[in-house]
């Protein structure tokens, strides 16, 4: 704890390792074999439960509840996990829970990501890097978020769907299918809505690249096929250019969807 700026109001579990240049405030509670990083900061009122590996420079805001049991029936007291990375921002009354015996055991946050108010993220979830998760989103167990997605506020995933990378979710979604890599999704139930050409651009993906992703999905919406039984047709897919690496990351997305590629909607 050298150099760290811990409140003498604040506990710490004797188990706890808290690196230098952490603030705790008054009133949070650290729980056993926690280790948080250097550079963090605890508001007061967070709670870090157990078991969870802190990296360096998140902040979390009042009311935060992080490394809290499964809220899964199969749980039955196992030192599971919870793994964050480096440079996040938790707001206020975010919910972050341990894995499961279920998976690995570990629910796992990426790095350098904004999660605001009252998010809860369930158990054996796995989240890349710079994320935008907005206010009052709901992510249920086992579902992996990859790299650059930003989710509106008021949305609920369920259990075991992918948000691939760079997708876009509006505000208010109820997601239960997949949706592939810069597509732009809404609704309830959700629905495909095009491309998240913004996205791409600030990948700094070439104009060309982009079009012809964005002729890939138009084809896909206005075929008589499902996406898995478009790629699946030769005739069909190879009139795109197939070493393009998001309609390869778009290809691999579908193929290896568990519980299905939303639909089209209108």
């Amino acid at each position: 704890m050298k150099d760290s700026m811990i409140s003498p109001l604040a506990y710490i579990h004797p188990q706890a390792k808290i690196s230098e240049n952490v603030r705790i405030h008054p009133f949070c509670f650290v729980g056993p074999n926690v280790e948080i990083a250097s550079d963090c900061v605890l508001h007061p009122h967070t709670v870090i439960h157990k078991h969870t590996k802190i990296g360096h420079n998140n902040t979390f805001y009042s009311f935060a509840s992080i490394g809290g049991d499964p809220q899964d029936y199969t749980y039955k007291g196992e030192d599971t996990e919870l793994i964050i990375g480096d440079g996040n921002i938790f707001h206020e009354n975010v919910t972050l829970n341990r894995g499961t015996l279920k998976e690995e055991g570990v629910t796992r946050i990426g790095s350098n990501s904004l999660i605001m108010a009252y998010v809860h993220v369930g158990h054996d979830c796995v989240l890349g890097n710079n994320l935008t998760i907005a206010n009052s989103c709901n992510l249920a167990g086992h579902v992996h978020v990859e790299d650059g997605v930003i989710i509106g506020g008021g949305t609920s995933v369920q259990q075991f769907v992918n948000l691939r990378q760079g997708c876009y979710i509006g505000g208010a979604t109820a997601v239960n299918k997949d949706i592939p890599s810069f597509c732009t999704a809404y609704g309830n139930r959700v629905v495909l809505k095009g491309v998240n050409i913004i996205g791409m651009k600030r990948k700094n993906y070439e104009r060309k690249e982009i079009m012809e992703v964005v002729d890939l999905i138009r084809s896909i919406e206005s075929s008589d096929f499902s996406p898995l039984a478009f790629i699946e047709k030769k005739e069909l897919i190879s009139e795109f250019n197939l070493n393009n690496p998001i309609i390869q990351k778009i290809i691999a997305d579908i193929k290896n969807s568990r519980v299905g590629i939303a639909p089209f909607g209108s």
